[in-house]
């Protein structure tokens, strides 16, 4: 059963680095996009980068998830050694991942309002003219069509793994 853990873990790490590797090759146009879309509303096309909203993979768009795949690795060898100390941790990493996932397709699910709240609360005349939907719906069109397919399975691999990780902890 270690093993099958393990195995999970490494899913879950390879899972995490996907996304980063897509906005890391398709972030600019993604960018570039966006500025477009800014250009066509009449917005000054810097306004996304003066207050920090990037599609690429630059920041805690990277940090965090290849942090996480780094703790899913090691994770997995502790699994594999068959050491003591993997079992609760188990407990605690695989929880925090299937809790930390839900943010994040909770965070997907309500793009529009957390870009909409987070612009209303810099204060900025420009940023309350954007039409967000429209905004998000171009950069989205800087990515590649497979790769909303490839989010999906992020999170089924997430989910699934997380599950069936602490799923099997119990049973050991």
């Amino acid at each position: 059963m270690n093993a099958v853990i393990a195995t999970s873990a490494l899913a879950i790490a390879a899972a995490f680095v996907s996304m980063p590797i897509v906005r890391s090759r398709y972030g600019k146009p993604a960018m570039a996009r966006a500025e477009a879309e800014l250009a066509r509303q009449g917005v000054r096309t810097s306004v996304l980068r003066e207050n920090g909203m990037r599609f690429d993979a630059s920041g805690h768009e990277s940090a965090a998830p290849i942090g996480i795949a780094a703790i899913m690795i090691a994770l997995a060898g502790l699994n594999f050694a068959g050491a003591d100390l993997a079992r609760p941790l188990n407990w605690v990493l695989l929880t925090l991942v299937l809790l930390g996932n839900g943010v994040i397709l909770y965070s997907n699910l309500t793009a529009v309002q957390s870009v909409r709240a987070a612009f209303a609360k810099k204060g900025d005349p420009m940023l309350a003219r954007i039409d967000v939907p429209a905004l998000l719906k171009e950069a989205e069109a800087g990515f590649p069509d497979w790769t909303w397919t490839l989010q999906n399975i992020r999170h089924v691999l997430v989910f699934g793994g997380a599950a069936l990780g602490l799923v099997l902890t119990a049973l050991i």
